[in-house]
């Protein structure tokens, strides 16, 4: 049975679900991300809690695009694949740190909340703390990570030709700008919600959006790869059989 129809299918499905998670955490972090004395004041907890739902979401999503792609990528470039996936985990790692940093957060406001001696500058320092570490932590998921497994995809795509090469060409421009722009918000050029890298970011959001589209409605290109389910052969196995 050929299971290749289905495999796109779902990665379709995942690489949408990385989307939602991305923009509807991002949106619901605004009050804790935007404030530094959220930890001390009254607080949108349930807007918070539901980001890092949808940003779950995200990071089983990010893992399953990698791990339901393997057995297919494997037949082109098995070490190339292999080095997808962990920048998949890696992405998804980090983005779970930023996680539990904002929900720390919400424990220690909820914990100290109206307790006259707590001390307040001392819990604006921490949830200040907290807040750095998810900005670096979304740095390295969504910026570098993000950005290497970008190209590790798209050149896989583009050797196989399972989708059309323009498809994996944005895949390699969009992974490269995120990389670079990674790199300039590190030695603080612009901020990563900035302006300017919100319009670098566009690029690598439409790669995974037309991919995500292209394996839903049309599924991989029969190419060589997918036919008898064997990997393509090795320079030894070559020899071997000459």
């Amino acid at each position: 049975m050929n299971l290749s129809r289905p495999t796109a299918v779902i990665t379709g499905i995942l690489f949408l679900l990385t989307e939602v998670g991305a923009i509807a955490g991002a949106a619901l972090y605004g009050p804790v991300l935007s404030g530094a004395n959220y930890i001390t004041s009254a607080g949108a907890d349930q807007a918070i809690l539901l980001g890092a739902l949808f940003e779950l979401i995200l990071v089983g999503a990010a893992v399953g695009t990698a791990v339901t792609l393997y057995p297919v990528l494997k037949r082109q470039n098995e070490g190339l694949a292999l080095a997808y996936v962990a920048a998949r985990v890696l992405e998804a790692a980090a983005i779970l740190v930023g996680i539990l940093s904002l929900l720390s957060i919400v424990t220690l406001r909820r914990q100290f909340a109206g307790t006259a001696e707590a001390d307040m500058a001392s819990l604006t320092t921490v949830g200040s703390s907290l807040v750095a570490l998810h900005d670096w932590t979304f740095l390295f998921g969504p910026g570098f990570a993000l950005g290497a497994g970008s190209l590790l995809l798209a050149s896989l795509m583009y050797s196989s030709r399972l989708v059309p090469r323009a498809i994996a060409v944005l895949g390699l421009a969009g992974g490269g700008l995120i990389l670079l722009s990674a790199v300039a918000v590190m030695f603080g050029l612009y901020g990563q919600m900035s302006t300017i890298g919100l319009v670098v970011a566009l690029p690598v959001f439409a790669w995974e959006v037309s991919l995500a589209v292209w394996l839903i409605a049309k599924g991989f290109r029969p190419v060589p790869i997918l036919s008898s389910g064997g990997t393509r052969p090795t320079a030894a196995r070559v020899s071997l059989q000459q």
